[in-house]
């Protein structure tokens, strides 16, 4: 059965983007993965598009979006990447937070230890399903 994913942090520029890229690239047909954020900057971080470039996945093809603009559904995992009391309540039948520190102003060398893991949760996360 195909799970209900999603992703939030404040911005949905960095973090639970790239979170929601891993998820598609590793849960390809096992899962529907959405992220957004409590406060969208409109724009992914060019950071978070170069760290995910480096590994052959394009992040131009998401958009930077609000709580309002996801599916209004119970979502089998709602995660949040450690935006504590800026990420709403959204129903969800398991909630995680995974505390990560938010890379926006960090050099590309630290940016892309966040950006590993990210990656190593998900791919933790994928294999509990």
């Amino acid at each position: 059965m195909v799970k209900n994913i999603l992703f939030v942090c404040i911005e949905n520029a960095n973090r639970s983007q790239m979170a929601q890229a891993f998820a598609n690239i590793y849960g390809k047909g096992s899962v529907n993965v959405f992220s957004a954020g409590s406060r969208p900057s409109g724009a992914i971080n060019p950071k978070a598009i170069a760290a995910m470039n480096e590994l052959g996945y394009d992040l131009t093809e998401h958009s930077s979006k609000s709580l309002d603009e996801i599916p209004d559904i119970v979502y089998d995992y709602v995660i949040t990447m450690g935006c504590g009391d800026e990420c709403p309540f959204v129903k969800a039948a398991h909630r995680e937070d995974w505390n990560i520190p938010d890379p926006k102003n960090m050099p590309p060398e630290e940016f892309n230890k966040v950006r590993d893991l990210i990656k190593e949760k998900v791919g933790k996360l994928l294999g509990e399903l």
